[in-house]
């Protein structure tokens, strides 16, 4: 059976979920963990085996492919302890009350699943027909990996570099590759031609004897034109994409990453429209490449699921996604980062979400990738980090060194938010900027940047009480916008509760429409673009400016008919709808 819920739990940050699974599976819930630090998954492996009475056999750095050989591990021990959770549960319908009550209770009323469960259950609780029941309907949810695919820093040892398998996101999609896990590899941030063609070694990404694929592949793209490039490209090597994973731009948590003014919504159309025609185009590529490498051809094509996340906060909102666009499931990540029960955030950052506004949250210059961050005032991290630029030692200890993705004068690796990197970039702009406005914009932006590499993952260890000598105390957080209409701590039920429409949450009445967020955030984005060139007198930065702003016009233009044509069957309020788009349209006029 698949589809238990019709929403996942995405990756979010280094740590936040880094043990998700082992939370979730067992209720059917897909959730995802980043592939990045594999110091962190190594103590995460230890505390789970310690936990779950496993045997654990530390893996330093000092063995050959150990950051490969510390993800398969993990993975390995987190299938197990999925496997034996759930295995407890499908036990437990020999007790009424049970955890099996609790996976069935947070179903959505119109579930299949729950609806045969009561119809079994209502008069007579046969133990022997339940247990029979849950063996043939009950599944646990997919324990999903994520690889952000730039994130691929070239590896050295004894001052020798190491072939291209050992950079870093081609040892952790080995270490996948490698595990026991018949689940999916997302592959975000961008294509990456070498770690793309890696994958053609594996064979678990080709059908097995069956015809069933046991590792799947998972693109998270932001506009169709990107999942058909990535999807062709993909097929030629004999590797199906299973999902296109479709997150918006500006409205989600993490890195942005902004596309030429193309909204979520019209983004969902093209896709909604053209899904036969993906599969069908995708289906021809894959299939002349699988002959060529003399593998068996299925006769129709593999599944292709389409997924959307980023700024879902309403059930309405999760409902008009799954009946108007057609999409298999709803990524709900921000809210989860207030469920204890879901995810690993310590208390003082979970506190300072709790409490923070629209006017807390931020689009940021944090991240030592140069791409804009989504951000919260006042987290731990950025405090540590200002307490160093006033003691007159700016920049961190470079210690994870995933991000040394930059190159200094002599081309070594460095990373931007490393003290080495920002005392030789301070010292060049006070040699070489004389305004000194120029030369306060100039350190500001050198200083901004903060190590995210341990500050993403240090709630983890903060939560199940694991030494952080290495790491430090002090919290990195990337939370969407879509934080600030969640105020407090709730359990897993509550939320899925408010997923599903059965209660609500959200207390404040104000919240505007997921897509008009992002269509603010948009224009917003568009504004500050503006300024920033506007002594660029390059006619291509021009060109596309214009075209930005074309495909931002053309939004407002969808949403209204949308809005007006929906506004019954999904409660909207098409008069306010359409007057918050009116006032976006206007400030968008405005921009010259």
């Amino acid at each position: 059976m698949t589809n238990t819920h019709s929403f996942h739990v995405p990756v979010m940050g280094i740590g936040f979920t880094i043990d998700s699974p082992v939370k979730l599976a067992h209720f059917g819930i897909d959730s995802a963990i980043a592939l990045a630090d594999d110091s962190l998954i190594e103590k995460m492996r230890e505390f789970y085996c310690r936990k779950f009475n496993l045997p654990f056999r530390p893996i330093s750095m000092s063995e050959f492919d150990y950051r490969c050989e510390r993800i398969k591990e993990y993975l390995n021990v987190l299938d197990e302890i999925v496997k034996k959770k759930f295995e407890e549960l499908k036990k437990s319908a020999l007790e009424k009350g049970s955890e099996l009550e609790k996976f069935i209770d947070m179903l959505p009323e119109m579930s299949e699943i729950k609806k045969s469960f009561y119809k079994l259950t209502h008069r007579h609780y046969d133990v022997r027909k339940v247990w029979n029941w849950v063996k043939e309907n009950l599944t646990p949810g997919t324990i999903q990996v994520n690889i952000m695919t730039k994130l691929d820093k070239e590896n050295f040892k004894g001052g020798e570099k190491l072939a291209v398998e050992f950079n870093d996101a081609h040892a952790a999609l080995r270490g996948f590759a490698s595990s026991n896990l018949q689940s999916a590899v997302i592959l975000s941030a961008g294509m990456n031609p070498h770690l793309y063609g890696y994958m053609e070694q594996f064979p678990d990404f080709y059908p097995d004897a069956q015809g069933l694929l046991k590792k799947k592949i998972i693109l998270k793209v932001s506009d169709y034109r990107s999942a058909l490039i990535q999807g062709k490209f993909l097929a030629k090597k004999g590797l199906w994409v299973s999902e296109y994973r479709i997150e918006s731009g500006l409205n989600c948590g993490g890195h942005a990453f902004a596309t030429d003014g193309f909204l979520m919504g019209p983004v969902l159309e093209e896709f909604s429209v053209n899904r036969q025609i993906l599969s069908d185009t995708i289906f021809e590529i894959y299939s002349q490449a699988l002959k060529d490498k003399n593998l068996s051809v299925p006769g129709t094509p593999f599944e292709i699921r389409i997924t959307a996340q980023g700024g879902v906060g309403t059930s309405e909102e999760h409902r008009l996604l799954l009946e108007h666009y057609k999409v298999d499931s709803v990524g709900w990540g921000t809210p989860f980062l207030l469920v204890p029960e879901a995810t690993s955030v310590d208390e003082e950052t979970m506190d300072l979400l709790a409490q923070a506004t629209e006017g807390d949250l931020y689009l940021s210059n944090v991240s030592p990738l140069g791409i804009p961050f989504n951000n919260v005032k006042n987290n731990s991290k950025d405090l540590e980090k200002m307490k160093r630029v006033q003691s007159g030692i700016p920049g961190s200890p470079c210690t994870r060194q995933f991000l040394k993705l930059n190159r200094d004068g002599e081309g070594n690796q460095i990373c931007t938010a490393s003290r080495e990197y920002q005392k030789v970039k301070l010292a060049e702009a006070k040699a070489t900027i004389i305004q000194s406005d120029d030369l306060k914009k100039a350190t500001q932006n050198i200083i901004d940047k903060v190590c995210l590499c341990v500050g993403l993952g240090t709630s983890a260890l903060l939560t199940h009480g694991i030494n952080t000598k290495s790491y430090g105390k002090a919290v990195a957080v990337c939370p969407g916008p879509n934080i600030a209409w969640f105020n407090k701590v709730f359990s897993l039920k509550e939320m899925i509760g408010h997923i599903y429409g059965k209660n609500n949450v959200i207390s404040r009445t104000d919240r505007p429409h997921m897509f008009v967020s992002e269509l603010k955030m948009y224009v917003d984005y568009f504004k500050n673009k503006i300024t920033e060139t506007r002594n660029d007198t390059n006619p291509r930065m021009a060109n596309q400016l214009k075209t930005f702003r074309e495909n931002l016009v053309k939004g407002i233009d969808y949403y209204k008919n949308l809005f007006n044509s929906l506004r019954e069957k999904y409660n909207l309020n098409a008069e306010q709808l359409n007057n918050d788009l009116e006032i976006i349209a206007t400030d968008l006029r405005k921009i010259q």
